[in-house]
């Protein structure tokens, strides 16, 4: 391990990519979650392709934030790597990053369309549709193609770290959800609920193309889990 890394942040990152098949967000290896220490100027994420069974803390990879390079670990990150630096850099609130190829929110990526607000499941956690990407084009997919991704989704919410904080979730067109949080375990819950509230908007659809509730009622939703009078849980109780 890197010296100078905040304590815990390696656990943290292990123990969210082995929660990935645990909660049923992977197949094989398709998943990935990645942590930031802003103040080592590092982030840690899982290596490339190896098994969930096997993965162990010495086998995390540590990279530098400003420019992508390896600065510890022996194997190689994540194929995906470029994708979390890019959403770092952009998003300043976001101190961890998961992406998943989970069944729901794939159906959507792959119809190129936002998982809409239905009820309020939804929007407890997301304060407006999950939103999905242009699709990237054949320069972008040429050269830089992984670092593109992310910047699809940095184009896609204009830049607002706010909005970034409010709607923790993206689409990337024909590919999947990447989602993000204050730390590793944080991004981890939030594709946990992307995935959730995809299945649901799913089987909402398929009964009735009716509205979604009113405005006042999701919204109430959303600030009693959020914002400065949110009254939701027990602070001491809630996991980070």
């Amino acid at each position: 391990m890197t010296t100078g890394i905040r304590e815990g942040l390696h656990r943290e990152v292990l123990e969210a990519n082995l929660a990935i098949p645990q909660v049923g967000l992977a197949t094989l290896t398709w998943g990935n979650v990645s942590g930031v220490d802003r103040e080592a100027g590092v982030f840690v994420i899982k290596p490339s392709g190896v098994a969930y069974e096997s993965l162990t803390i010495d086998d995390l990879v540590t990279v530098r934030l400003a420019d992508g390079a390896v600065v510890a670990g022996n194997l190689r990150p994540s194929t995906d790597t470029e994708t979390h630096r890019c959403l770092y850099l952009a998003f300043p609130s976001i101190g961890g990053v998961t992406h998943t190829h989970s069944t729901h929110a794939v159906a959507f990526a792959q119809a190129r369309r936002d998982i809409p607000v239905l009820g309020t499941t939804h929007a407890d956690t997301f304060n407006g549709p999950v939103p999905v990407t242009r699709d990237l084009t054949e320069e972008e997919c040429a050269k830089d193609y992984e670092y593109n991704t992310g910047q699809v989704i940095v184009d896609l919410l204009g830049a607002d770290d706010r909005r970034a904080a409010e709607v923790p979730a993206a689409l990337v067109a024909g590919h999947g959800p990447f989602t993000w949080g204050t730390g590793a375990r944080k991004s981890l819950e939030h594709a946990i609920i992307c995935e959730a509230v995809a299945d649901i908007a799913l089987h909402t659809m398929s009964l009735s193309p009716s509205a979604p509730p009113p405005r006042h009622l999701l919204e109430r939703h959303y600030t009693r889990k959020h914002g400065p009078d949110a009254y939701y849980g027990n602070p001491e109780r809630l996991t980070p």
